[in-house]
């Protein structure tokens, strides 16, 4: 028997794959659920019970939520990425990182094939699939779902005839879990005009009164909650408990997918968000106007490449490096307040804060230079604007 392994989710595409390869196909499927911030204990062991029932041989849950944050998420934060000024890339980032410890685990077993449940129709075929091929070109790669164009009927359907018949009723909302945020789809997603109802979010509005908190960054990474320290895998986990009671960081994503069609899906990702505006809030206090105007090209191109699945592509290691240089003197508190729905960034403290009186205060005194510093200083600034003023003579 060949030895295959499966992205396993517990969902029906993969519970399908699990049978399917197994039973009709006599792969001996090993399955396997990479957990980036999306499962409890308790749900893996539920999981675990459904595989093996499934047919698989064997079940193995990795652990990545660490491996997620120092890979990908720390940039992330670094580079303030949103795409298009919206979207932490909360789902589509995870997939990266799934799609590589799986490549590992078939490795380290001797594997022949890897399978997953994509259909052909959305982006993590792609993300998949390219890092399977650049990492193990020698394994075959086997995606029924999307080969047979199998409609969730008629996966529901095979499974009732091998006798196994677990709830497949569809949720009204499909929910996709993890610790840089959760996607939200649904039928109005499927439109343009419809907004999601509150229902849709899995985190109800709990807390109405304002509450101040206080985050704390070192050298661009989240160290403490309201002087609570703790590692930032752990600070995020927090913050997200603490600001989705307030049904902060809802709202709803439109953009072009790798395979060229408009995509819109809803997410809720308070910590994500609160995190990358206050880090970006402490960056203006703290980095010159050059890198600050580097960071937003490199930061936008970084989180545009990992949105397509080109993770392993050597130039996300360079901007990588980039990112965590301009961090050195990215330190300091900031104080937020948070409210129903939204939250405010009310100011920061820090040692590295450009802000320093000494030199003088914008618009009010100045100690670094005289008015005949400024006057100079501005007829020079003028030079290039006056020479094409003198020789086109055009203003349209």
């Amino acid at each position: 028997m060949k030895k295959l392994v499966l992205a396993y989710s517990g969902g029906l595409d993969t519970s399908y794959c699990a049978r399917y390869l197994s039973k009709e196909l006599g792969y001996e499927v090993h399955a396997v659920t990479v957990n980036t911030g999306g499962f409890s204990e308790t749900e893996i062991s539920e999981i675990k019970e459904k595989a093996l029932t499934l047919g698989a041989s064997t079940y193995t849950a990795i652990d990545a939520v660490e491996t997620f944050y120092d890979k990908v998420v720390k940039y992330l934060i670094y580079g303030n990425v949103l795409r298009n000024n919206t979207y932490p890339l909360s789902v589509s980032a995870e997939r990266i990182i799934q799609a590589i410890e799986i490549v590992n685990h078939a490795k380290e077993i001797g594997a022949d094939s890897i399978a997953h449940g994509s259909t052909g129709a959305g982006n993590d075929q792609v993300r998949f699939d390219m890092i399977f091929q650049i990492m193990a070109p020698e394994l075959e790669i086997i995606t029924p779902i999307r080969d047979e164009k199998l409609s969730r009927q008629a996966e529901i359907g095979y499974l009732q005839d091998q006798g196994i018949d677990y709830s497949w009723e569809k949720a009204k909302y499909s929910i996709n879990k993890g610790l840089w945020g959760t996607s939200v789809g649904g039928d109005e997603t499927l439109t343009s005009d419809l907004p999601l109802p509150d229902s849709a979010f899995p985190s109800p509005m709990e807390e109405t009164a304002s509450k101040k908190i206080k985050l704390s960054f070192r050298k661009g990474e989240l160290v403490a909650v309201d002087d609570e320290k703790g590692s930032p895998v752990g600070n995020i986990i927090k913050l997200n408990s603490l600001a989705s009671r307030f049904a902060i960081g809802r709202d709803v994503h439109v953009g072009d997918t790798i395979i060229g069609i408009k995509g819109r899906v809803g997410f809720e990702a308070a910590a994500p968000l609160i995190i990358i505006k206050a880090h970006h809030l402490l960056e203006k206090h703290t980095l010159s106007k050059w890198q600050q105007y580097q960071k937003e090209q490199l930061g936008n191109f970084y989180g545009m490449l990992l949105h397509e699945g080109n993770y392993l592509d050597e130039v996300m290691r360079n901007i990588e490096i980039f990112l965590q240089d301009t961090q050195k003197h990215v330190s300091g508190e900031v104080f937020i307040s948070l409210h129903p729905y939204r939250f405010v960034l009310e100011g920061i403290i820090s040692e590295h804060d450009l802000m320093n009186a000494s030199f003088g205060s914008y618009g009010e005194w100045n100690e670094g230079w005289t008015a005949a510093d400024a006057k100079g200083f501005i007829k020079i600034l003028s030079n290039a604007g006056k020479i094409a003023n003198h020789v086109n003579q055009n203003h349209d």
